[in-house]
């Protein structure tokens, strides 16, 4: 990773799944496979049933005006055990305004959450949790992109056939192309292939002068 902000937020993370078939793809060709992909649209749940089995509190930050409080029904509706601490979809745009932006983590702090789920997509969710951390040591947080939209409805999953062949990129950029196209075919796409191409370099380099 070029973005050395990028690497940095990544790297002060505790866990990092590989949310995305590339990344599963890619350690099986360098010969170190993932078992398997992670994804935040899966996790939220999961996650979810755990916090209200334990009878811990989540918050919903993120997504469009009033998704995050449709999720939160959603969540309540599964799970009548979880406590849900608080929603907020703030508006677009609200980290770039510093008043915004402290009003904002100022009431996820005083809601005092033990998890949070913060759905900016990458890397903007991860500034955000980096800012909120200091202010909330005892909780936990996910990086969940659209998970938010997905429980609330708002949002549509790819059919199984396509997560499975890693075709859930095509799905989303059909369903939001206007706020999507940039990021998957100028940022990811080319991004997807030089991983592909750096991880068979690798596996190259490492089966080198190996004989029998």
């Amino acid at each position: 990773m070029r973005d050395a902000e990028s690497r940095h937020l990544l790297e002060s993370s505790e866990i990092v799944v590989a949310d995305g078939k590339p990344l599963v793809w890619a350690s099986r060709i360098a010969g170190n496979p993932l078992p398997e992909r992670v994804a935040g649209a899966d996790l939220i749940w999961s996650l979810s049933a755990g916090m209200a089995d334990a009878g811990r509190s989540v918050y919903l930050l993120g997504g469009e005006p009033g998704t995050a409080t449709r999720a939160a029904d959603v969540l309540r509706e599964r799970f009548p055990a979880l406590k849900i601490a608080g929603q907020l979809s703030p508006s677009l745009g609200f980290d770039t305004r510093p008043e915004e932006y402290a009003e904002v983590c100022a009431e996820v702090a005083g809601a005092a959450p033990d998890f949070v789920f913060a759905g900016f997509g990458f890397p903007k969710q991860e500034r955000v949790i980096a800012r909120l951390r200091p202010e909330l040591p005892q909780t936990w947080f996910m990086g969940c992109g659209a998970a938010i939209g997905f429980v609330a409805g708002v949002h549509s999953r790819a059919p199984g056939w396509m997560q499975e062949r890693g075709l859930e990129w095509v799905h989303r950029l059909v369903s939001e192309p206007r706020r999507l196209m940039r990021r998957y075919l100028v940022d990811d796409v080319p991004f997807a292939v030089r991983l592909l191409a750096g991880s068979a370099r690798t596996r190259v380099r490492g089966t080198a002068g190996v004989t029998r």
